[in-house]
């Protein structure tokens, strides 16, 4: 059984940062690509940052630059560092784990950004 769990969550004003961390079982972590997505209210899922099992990365334009995200394949673990949080980064962040048309997702941890 895959259970991803994502943790880190909370408020922070503008300008602040927050590390969020997945912690992954029930699959062969390093030959899975891992990821973050985004769900804003009212808004559709969008991808954040994904990291490949080969560990090339693809962030969003819009956090290019201030978010960081990274694999720890002996812990089965996956973070997203985000650093100058702006309030349109609130939403509901969510871990994705993908391999070979198989996607499964944590339930995601609320992250607010508002002064």
């Amino acid at each position: 059984q895959v259970q991803l769990v994502e943790s880190g969550g909370g408020s922070v004003q503008p300008g602040g940062s927050l590390r969020l961390s997945c912690a992954a079982s029930g699959i062969i972590f390093s030959f899975n690509d891992m990821g973050w997505y985004r769900q804003a209210p009212g808004k559709e899922r969008e991808l954040v940052a994904i990291i490949t099992r080969a560990g090339s990365i693809t962030y969003a334009d819009s956090v290019k630059g201030r978010f960081t995200i990274s694999r720890d394949n002996a812990k089965n673990m996956v973070y997203l560092q985000m650093n100058s949080l702006k309030p349109e980064d609130t939403a509901v962040y969510y871990c994705n784990s993908h391999f070979y048309g198989r996607n499964d997702w944590g339930k995601g941890t609320l992250i607010t950004i508002s002064s």
